[in-house]
């Protein structure tokens, strides 16, 4: 059974950092598009970032370039280090997989993990 649980969510100040991490069962990773993506209160998901199975080729969102980095640490855990972070952060993370060496839109989900940036 596929399975993604993520974890690392909280309160943090501006300007301060976050790992999260999301945790595969059922499955590992080196075929899989492995993605973290982000909806904040009253408007939809958005892609945060991807990294592309054993290539570990990555992508990210204009908003987080530079701030954020996604990694693929093991056969089954997937991280997103968040740096500098804003206000404008804060929405619920989720983890998200696909079996693809291309298409980063997944089909299974995490329960995702709230972030909150304020002071």
């Amino acid at each position: 059974q596929v399975q993604l649980v993520e974890s690392g969510g909280g309160l943090v100040q501006p300007g301060g950092s976050l790992r999260l991490s999301c945790v595969a069962s059922g499955f590992t990773t080196g075929n899989y598009v492995m993605s973290w993506h982000r909806q904040a209160p009253g408007k939809e998901r958005e892609l945060v970032a991807y990294v592309i199975g054993v290539s570990g080729k990555t992508r990210y969102a204009d908003s987080v370039r530079d701030r954020f980095y996604i990694s693929r640490d093991n056969d089954t855990v997937t991280s997103l280090q968040m740096n500098s972070l804003k206000p404008e952060d804060t929405a619920v993370y989720y983890c998200g997989a696909r079996h693809s060496s291309y298409n980063y839109v997944p089909n299974y989900w995490g329960q995702g993990t709230q972030v909150t940036v304020s002071s």
